[in-house]
């Protein structure tokens, strides 16, 4: 299966009734079981683009399409960076929502439910309700929301940034390890360059807007292990790369 985003653009008419382009002539393929990390300066159109890519918004010209996939409707996952889950259900509830709307059995949705509830280390926190979870609690359920309807892409747009520097950095293991266990396709969006060159297979390198792609560059490091010693040179050389590649873009945004 793969994931392909031909040629998509998108325009929007600002508060000024001005068209304003977001996105230009985006061109790339999701690859089965690859992970592919959107990153660029601000006002790139990084989470327009993965909202087009999940069905949410509608490209003004271009298409994204799936194939190797028999299924009429492909089953996307979705993790946002305001961690939407339902204050009036417990986390065993949010997790099988999604179940819920398939019309799974309460059996199904139970072995499911447990099973992606272990998967992201929430076992015993089953009946625990949003407001007594930690923020890195929170987007575990919501991670495991995701993953629960066995998606056949998974979106994630800026998941980790609202958390603290300590448990971002242990959210990022995790999801390692849960991609490791999963192998899902993935599209990933971030600002944060050392994030793009620990998570991604290819990063993909958006211009300021409109959002044009710069460069897509291949990670050759290992899916596991790359803040080790051994790695740190190359780690830091990919880093550099895509910095200078963003420098110019992120500088301007902030002078405005």
């Amino acid at each position: 299966m793969e994931i392909v985003i031909d040629g998509v653009s998108k325009q929007f008419i600002d508060q000024k009734k001005k068209k304003v382009s977001a996105l230009e002539d985006i061109n790339f393929t999701i690859k089965d079981e690859e992970f592919v990390v959107l990153v660029g300066p601000s006002e790139c159109g990084k989470s327009t683009l993965l909202n087009i890519v999940g069905g949410l918004l509608s490209p003004t010209s271009g298409q994204v399409y799936f194939e190797g996939i028999k299924k009429a409707d492909p089953r996307l996952g979705i993790v946002f960076q305001e961690i939407a889950l339902f204050p009036w259900r417990t986390v065993f509830q949010n997790v099988v929502y999604g179940l819920e709307e398939q019309k799974l059995s309460k059996k199904e949705q139970k072995e499911k439910g447990q099973y992606y509830i272990d998967m992201v280390g929430l076992s015993g926190f089953e009946d625990a309700y949003p407001k007594q979870l930690s923020g890195g609690m929170k987007q575990r359920a919501g991670i495991a929301r995701a993953l629960a309807i066995e998606p056949d892409l998974l979106l994630m747009d800026e998941p980790f940034s609202a958390l603290d520097a300590q448990t971002r950095t242990i959210m990022q293991e995790e999801l390692l390890t849960i991609w490791n266990r999963t192998k899902l396709s993935t599209l990933y969006v971030t600002h944060n360059i050392q994030e793009a060159v620990y998570l991604a297979d290819r990063v993909i390198v958006l211009s300021r807007h409109p959002g044009k792609i710069k460069s897509i560059i291949d990670i050759d490091l290992p899916k596991m292990g790359r803040n080790d010693e051994e790695h740190r040179i190359q780690f830091e050389q990919y880093a550099d790369e895509i910095w200078q590649l963003i420098r110019h873009d992120a500088v301007e945004a902030l002078k405005e």
